[in-house]
C-alpha cells in the first residue's frame, strides 16, 4: 500500500473524530487551548492506538488468513465505511443533546474509544496485508490530531452549517479503498 493511500485511510478514520469535535467547537462555551490541545492528543492518541492492537492482533492470525486477506480487508473497510456513513444519518439533534456542554475527562476517553474501534479493524487490516505499523500509525495519528483541532476551531466558527457530511465522505473513501484493495488482490491491476 502506498503513502498516499495510508493518507487516505488516515483522513477517513479521522472524520469521526473531526466531526465530534466540530461538534465540540459548537457546544463548548468557553473553551480553552489546553483543552483543545487535550482533546486532540486523546483522539490522536486513541487512533495510534487502536491500529497496534489490531495489527498485533492481525499478526497472530496472519499466516491462517492470508489467502483471503483481501477480501477480508474489503470486508472490514466496507463495513467500516458503511457504519460511518449510517452514524452520519443519525439526527444532529440528539447527537448535540448526547454531548454535553462541558469538558469532561471521562466523556472525552469514551468519545475518543469510540471514534477509534474502526482503527482497530484498520490495524488487523495492516496486519493482513503484512504492512508494517509504525508509519501508518504516525500519519493516522497526526492526522487525526490536526483535523481534531480544526474541527474545534471549525465548530466554533460554522459548526451548525456542515453536520455530519465529513464522516459520509470518510465513509465513502474507505469503501473505495477497500474495493481498490479488492481489485489488486484479484489481480485486475
Amino acid at each position: 500500500m502506498d503513502i498516499y493511500s495510508i493518507f487516505l485511510i488516515a483522513i477517513a478514520l479521522a472524520m469521526d473524530a473531526f466531526s465530534v469535535s466540530l461538534t465540540k467547537g459548537f457546544i463548548i462555551k468557553n473553551i480553552r487551548i489546553y483543552q483543545i490541545i487535550v482533546i486532540g492528543l486523546f483522539f490522536g492518541g486513541f487512533q495510534v492506538g487502536m491500529p497496534v492492537l489490531g495489527w498485533i492482533a492481525g499478526e497472530q492470525i496472519r499466516e491462517i488468513v492470508s489467502s483471503i486477506a483481501p477480501y477480508i480487508a474489503f470486508i472490514l473497510l466496507l463495513i467500516i465505511g458503511l457504519k460511518m456513513i449510517y452514524d452520519s444519518a443519525i439526527d444532529e439533534e440528539e447527537k448535540e443533546e448526547s454531548s454535553k456542554s462541558s469538558f469532561s475527562y471521562k466523556e472525552l476517553t469514551l468519545l475518543a474509544i469510540a471514534t477509534s474501534i474502526d482503527a482497530f479493524a484498520v490495524g488487523i487490516t495492516f496486519s493482513f496485508l503484512n504492512i508494517p505499523i509504525l508509519i501508518p500509525v504516525t500519519i493516522i495519528g497526526i492526522t487525526t490530531f490536526l483535523l481534531s483541532e480544526t474541527g474545534i476551531f471549525i465548530g466554533k466558527k460554522l459548526g451548525h452549517l456542515f453536520g455530519n457530511k465529513f464522516e459520509i465522505i470518510g465513509g465513502v473513501i474507505l469503501i473505495l479503498l477497500g474495493l481498490n484493495i479488492l481489485l489488486q488482490g484479484l489481480g485486475f491491476y
